[in-house]
């Protein structure tokens, strides 16, 4: 690796070009991870409960009594435990005026590499796990003219499986994010006046009842390797759409453990950082319909 820049007369804080953020918040943030349990240090077991149907009533007589429901437990297993460490010399976070303090390695490393890694595991996971349930995703080219047709039908399969509308979310690539935009059968208002400084808004952020989210084509891939870090795994390929509730996916996490020990002979008078996390992505079996795909084939 290239030596330390020492120039002090470099800022406080790296000037890190468009830092990534975690692009998809919300299904790590899904409300279904309220409803699994642990069975072991990494093994959980999510409740699925069904019931029979109503019956017509009698007034005169009473029928007879019985259970009518079921309980059963779908178990997932953990399997990503991951792990990062970095030593850090003191001369190296004076020599350089603080810029390469744990803090702003950390941030950087955050930014830079763990949470990019976190999404393209949870959309490649996703999509593993979507496809082993028999699932193909649609490999429609899409165009101006189509990609509305394309999205109207994967919401149509959702309503038909009864899917909650609100709270969708669709995922899209830059270049379909575009395409939507100047999708033919978009009817668009544009109004440029005083009370905007006369500034013209061309985003698409919603689509019917649906939250666009946009996420660089580098993030939507089918597989990575994950082998150091994160990167497209041999015979990927690029997610265009991915249309979801986050009601259909569990993110759990067992273990997460971070710690920065001071300068020791151990270490050679070095800081040490090291952190670990164990946690997985997994779709729940009974809403694998409220997620589907658009690829390039």
């Amino acid at each position: 690796m290239p030596n330390i820049n020492y120039a002090t007369q470099y800022q406080q804080a790296l000037d890190q070009n468009f830092p990534y953020v975690l692009n998809f918040g919300a299904l790590f943030n899904s409300p279904s991870n309220s409803l699994f349990k642990w069975t072991g240090a990494k093994a959980i077991e999510i409740p699925v409960i069904a019931t029979t149907g109503r019956k017509d009533a009698n007034r005169d007589t009473i029928g007879e009594f019985g259970r009518n429901f079921s309980n059963s437990w779908e178990p997932k297993t953990l399997s990503n435990q991951r792990m990062w460490d970095t030593l850090v010399h003191p001369m190296d976070i004076d020599q350089t005026n603080f810029v390469t303090s744990i803090g702003n390695i950390t941030k950087v490393y955050n930014d830079q590499q763990k949470f990019p890694e976190m999404d393209a595991y949870c959309i490649s996971k996703i999509y593993a796990d979507w496809t082993a349930k028999s699932k193909t995703a649609d490999t429609t080219v899409l165009t101006e003219d189509n990609v509305l047709t394309v999205f109207d039908a994967r919401m149509q399969a959702m309503d038909e499986a009864r899917v909650p509308v609100q709270g969708r979310k669709l995922y899209v690539t830059p270049g379909v994010k575009t395409l939507l935009k100047n999708a033919s059968q978009v009817t668009r208002q544009i109004i440029a006046g005083a009370s905007n400084d006369g500034v013209i808004s061309r985003s698409v952020n919603r689509l019917d009842e649906v939250e666009i989210i946009q996420v660089s084509s580098d993030l939507m891939k089918t597989v990575y390797d994950f082998t150091s870090g994160w990167a497209t795994g041999v015979g990927a390929k690029q997610i265009q759409m991915c249309l979801i509730h986050p009601l259909a996916v569990i993110t759990p996490v067992s273990y997460q453990f971070a710690s920065l020990d001071e300068p020791t002979a151990k270490t050679q008078g070095k800081f040490y950082y090291y952190e670990e996390s164990f946690e997985d992505v997994f779709i729940l079996d009974n809403k694998v319909n409220a997620i589907d795909f658009v690829i390039v084939a």
